[in-house]
């Protein structure tokens, strides 16, 4: 590493730097230096970081098609270096062996001195023009081989290699850009040595200038970034993470320049990771988890004054976070959303309060709720009346009362609700919804539209435990939430198409498994697809035991099913399925969400944050459970409660998930974590006969004194095993 050996004092690159700029300025040098004078007026500003949000919805890299060019210099004569990457590691070999490194330092000293050498050293074949998105014409091998030896090289090498990228920085500022100055980039990005604070001025040079490069050209380096292995793909994005973070919380202050000097390091530092990001979005499957993207330093900066920033100035070159939400973590954006829909909310009771008392009547503290009364036997007629009615304060907090019950709503009230409309609405005899046995999921009956306002209601049930951080045991597929997002924001034209996302056979595969592999069957199919299949453009679906038949398109019944067309027949098909066929029920859902939901911050999410926030993580940590579980009647240190613990954490995943699922109603995990649970363990008086019992309003499960672990694991896995159909406690 770097700090091996004697120290260099690494702002003598600053010096360095200083330098130049004072040989340009005394005229005695043609060096461009603009990149390195960010506080003179003469800079050349940075291009704005990305079109208007509002206009694409969300940050994405357009993909261009591949016979786009940038506009190329004509290219200069690369020189012909014949080392290959065995050569280079028998050189290193001998180094480590003699302690003689001059050949190895020759190396890195010719082959970063500047771009052309760069191509000349790992380029394929010089000369050759490499001008596709599929191939950076790179020998990615012997790029790894020598990064990889890099750091354990003397360092006089490891500062001759950084000496050498400042020069080529320098030198290659002007004009625009060739693929060669591309691949120069992506080599030098892959560079270890960024991971040291002290070469941070370096490495923020490094990513401004091509956080500045065309879109074409950001285009190929995205493609590009897509073919590097998983390993060295999440080292990159770490290495920009770190280089955010330490920006903006410095360990030590001193280390870096003064923020005010380098306020454009984080803007190209999150353009460059916003490339990676959408190499990550185009790889079918992802190279590593979107939640890799999030910095959770984020988490603490001030990010209700990065949105309204964003709110007010969209993406002009003002820089906020919110222009990249793949940076931030579902826990930032759930707080926005609740915010943003908190202050709406705040102004509108405001303006009540203000009416009231200017016509001087009595102020009822209650205005400042949402006041749920039902019956239990009319659950959700109830519910669907009084959410209707009270469709102006749905962003206020949350409070049930059951009507004949004494007892205040301490939360306990609301989750009952919820988890007891839940559980009525989605039940098969209920007829809203279907449950697809296959793919373990519910999806909507297309034959249930005579009263769509019971699908608002459960839109609407989706938007409040969100806003009330109410984890709720739906299971819908994917898609699901993709159309939630079709468009983010509700259009003004109340008669805009909704919930229309193009989805494709892959989303059919997770709902109806068995229809998408004989789908996929017909599209591989190497004989005669009219002939052998004998199908046309029109589907039949089975409605209250009445088979109907639906045309794909205008005539379809007539239209027969061919090699050449089969393709649009499938996506047609797939179309009906999931969009057209249940478009009604759907559009009320969307809207009954949105009704809650309606903040502009849900551009910021992804189609699977918004299931997160839904439905909770499905990534479960018993041990961090077992930090944040409250106590009554026990203490930790009670042989019981050291039982309990012993038995949960040795459980597999599946009875971990039951044991969530019987004491909370879900087995997932709240956005904030397992601390949001509330997670309580009582101690219950009775024999030690009988079963652990359990509060799912509460969080709560009641345990008898059992005398030995053997004993507590034999009743906690009846009583977790078969809780299905106990009834709420």
């Amino acid at each position: 590493s770097l700090d091996r050996g004697p120290k260099l004092p690494f702002s003598s690159y600053g010096n360095f730097i200083s330098t130049l700029n004072h040989k340009r300025e005394s005229g005695s040098h043609s060096l461009s230096t603009h990149l390195l004078l960010p506080a003179v007026r003469q800079v050349r500003e940075l291009p704005p970081i990305c079109p208007d949000v509002r206009q694409k919805q969300r940050i994405s890299i357009d993909v261009l098609p591949p016979e786009v060019r940038a506009r190329f210099a004509s290219d200069p004569i690369i020189p012909i270096r014949t080392k290959t990457a065995k050569e280079f590691q028998e050189d290193v070999e001998r180094a480590t062996i003699s302690g003689d490194w001059k050949q190895v330092h020759d190396f890195y000293l010719t082959t970063f001195d500047s771009f052309l050498e760069l191509n000349a050293a790992f380029k394929k074949e010089a000369n050759a023009p490499f001008n596709t998105i599929e191939d950076s014409g790179i020998n990615t091998k012997f790029v790894n081989a020598v990064y990889d030896a890099l750091l354990h090289t003397p360092p006089d090498t490891q500062k001759s290699v950084l000496k050498g990228i400042i020069n080529s920085l320098l030198r290659e500022w002007k004009g625009p850009r060739t693929k060669d100055d591309l691949r120069a980039y992506f080599i030098l990005v892959q560079n270890p040595q960024y991971t040291s604070t002290a070469t941070y001025v370096i490495y923020a040079h490094l990513l401004r200038q091509i956080a500045a490069l065309a879109e074409a050209d950001h285009h190929f380096l995205m493609h590009w970034f897509k073919k590097l292995s998983q390993k060295r793909f999440k080292q990159l994005v770490e290495r920009l993470q770190l280089f955010i973070t330490t920006r903006l919380f410095p360990a030590k202050p001193e280390e870096l320049p003064p923020m005010a000097k380098c306020s454009w390091w984080i803007p190209s530092a999150t353009k460059v990771l916003s490339l990676l990001n959408a190499a990550n979005s185009i790889s079918s499957p992802p190279i590593i988890p979107f939640s890799d993207f999030y910095n959770l330093t984020l988490d603490h900066i001030d990010f209700m004054e990065d949105y309204q920033t964003w709110q007010a100035h969209g993406n002009s070159n003002r820089f906020t976070f919110c222009q990249f939400p793949f940076i931030l973590s579902t826990v930032v954006k759930k707080a926005i959303i609740q915010r943003d829909s908190e202050q709406q909310m705040i102004s509108m009771a405001r303006q009540t309060l203000v009416d009231k008392v200017s016509r001087r009547q009595r102020v009822d503290m209650s205005l400042l709720f949402l006041n749920i009364k039902v019956r239990r036997l009319q659950l959700v007629s109830d519910s669907l009346d009084e959410l209707s009615r009270k469709r102006a304060d749905l962003k206020k907090k949350l409070k049930v009362t059951f009507v004949g019950e004494a007892g205040l709503d301490m939360g306990g009230l609301t989750k009952e609700w919820f988890l007891l409309l839940i559980r009525q609405i989605f039940h098969t005899d209920y007829g809203m919804f279907m449950y697809m046995k296959d793919s373990q999921c519910h999806w909507f009956s297309s034959w249930k539209c005579d009263n769509c306002s019971e699908f608002r209601l459960v839109g609407a049930l989706m938007g409040l435990a969100v806003y009330n951080s109410i984890t709720l045991d739906i299971r819908f597929p994917p898609c699901v939430y993709k159309k939630l997002l079709t468009p983010p924001i509700v259009p003004c034209d109340p008669d805009a198409p909704v919930g229309m996302a193009t989805l494709t056979l892959e989303d059919l595969q997770q709902i109806m498994p068995d229809l998408a592999h004989g789908l996929g069957e017909l599209l591989s199919y190497e004989g005669n697809v009219e002939e052998d299949f004998y199908a046309t453009f029109q589907v039949f679906q089975e409605e209250l035991g009445v088979v109907k038949s639906y045309n794909l398109k205008p005539g379809g019944d007539k239209i027969p099913v061919t090699n050449q067309n089969r393709k649009e027949y499938v996506q047609l098909y797939v179309d009906f399925l999931l969009n057209k066929s249940i478009y009604r029920q759907f559009a009320a859902f969307y809207h009954g969400f949105h009704s809650v939901c309606a903040s502009n911050a849900l551009m910021l999410l992804r189609p699977e944050e918004v299931e997160i926030l839904v439905c909770g993580s499905p990534n479960l940590d018993m041990s961090s459970l077992q930090r944040v579980a409250q106590y009554e009647g026990y203490s930790k240190t009670d042989p019981t409660v050291r039982a309990f613990w012993d038995v949960v954490l040795a459980f597999p995943l599946e009875l971990q998930k039951r044991l969530l699922h019987f004491t909370t109603g879900s087995d997932r995990v709240p956005v904030g974590g397992m601390a949001d649970l509330n997670f309580k363990i009582s101690k219950i008086d009775v024999s030690t006969d009988w079963l652990p019992v359990s509060h799912t309003c509460f969080n709560q499960i009641c345990l008898p004194p059992y005398k030995s672990k053997k004993e507590l694991r034999q009743k906690l896995t009846i009583a977790i095993s078969n809780a299905e159909g106990f009834g709420l406690e």
